[in-house]
Formats: structure tokens, sequence, C-alpha cells
């Protein structure tokens, strides 16, 4: 489904193959590749993407014809995994409005990407079990399970796990983030 979505809205843009891959910063290979469904991109080539074509990253994973109430069984969200699955995320909103709500997941020493990235958006996390270190324009701030963040993504930020532990958080972002 996202190589059709990407297909869509590269084609919508009247961008080629390409143009896509060098603003994206990928391969013409890669772009190719996932447009027919052979492979499934990274969550950071996904991010990439997104950002070239102005789209939130999980509306790349959405189906047309959004529900004037939409409903996600918990069974049916919506999931990104890193390559290595270091942190994966479920899409918790349908993913159709001006917030997006995931659920993260980080594994024990892992980081949410190598350095801080940053999108036109705000974010709020909530620890949910564990312990949480959110790096935001370079400071750290520690967070426990029931503590929350908010701050503005312009800045370049991060999550890491310090710990042997999982740990899960919920994340909001408004507007959805490219």
């Amino acid at each position: 489904m996202i190589g059709e979505r990407i297909r869509e809205l590269r084609t919508a843009r009247s961008m080629t193959v390409t143009e896509l891959a060098r603003a994206a910063d990928v391969s013409v290979g890669m772009i190719s590749q996932v447009e027919r469904g052979i492979t499934d991109p990274s969550l950071e080539t996904v991010r990439r993407i997104a950002k070239v074509l102005a789209t939130p990253v999980f509306s790349l994973f959405q189906e047309a014809g959004a529900e004037p109430v939409a409903v996600v069984r918990k069974e049916q969200r919506m999931t990104v995994r890193s390559p290595r699955d270091e942190i994966v995320y479920q899409r918790v909103s349908a993913g159709a409005g001006r917030v997006e709500v995931l659920e993260g997941l980080l594994e024990p020493g892992a980081a949410s990407s190598e350095s801080g990235w940053s999108h036109p958006s705000d974010e709020c996390v909530v620890v949910l079990t564990g312990r949480l270190v959110v790096e935001v324009g370079g400071d750290r701030h520690v967070l426990k399970a029931g503590d929350s963040a908010t701050f503005d993504s312009r800045n370049p930020h991060r999550y890491l796990n310090e710990t042997a532990r999982p740990v899960r958080f919920l994340l909001a972002v408004t507007p959805p983030s490219y």
C-alpha cells in the first residue's frame, strides 16, 4: 500500500522517480522497488520521502476515504519499524486529522534516530512504562512513567532509551509531521 500511495503523490506533483529519489537522497532503485511493492523502506527513508512529498509520514500508509468517526482497533493499528526494530511506532489515531497520536516502543540502548530530527510541528510525549530521555536542541530531559514533555518539533530532537528495559510512550504530533 505504501508504494501505491508514494506513486500517487509523486505523480500528482508531476515528479519523476529520479526527481523524488534525488530530493529524498535515496537511490532511484529504492523508490522504484518501494513503488512496485518489492521492498519496504526504512523509517528514515519514509521520513525523507514524506518530507519531499510534503505529506505526513503516516499518511503514506493511509487508505483513501476517511470516515466521520474513525475507530482504530488495537489489532488494526498501522505499524512502522526501524530497520533493526529498535523503535516501533503504532498509529493510535486514524491519521486523517490535524493531530497524529502514536504509541512508541523503544528497545534498550536504542534511539529514535541517529541524530536530532526536526519538522514543523508540536509534540507531546507521555511515558507509559520505563524511562525515556528526550533530547531537544541538545538539552536532555529524563522522563519516567507518567511524566510528559511538550516541545516545538522544529528544534532537532530524538528519544533515547539508556536502560536495560524497553520503554513505551505515547506521542501526539500536531500537525502530523513530514
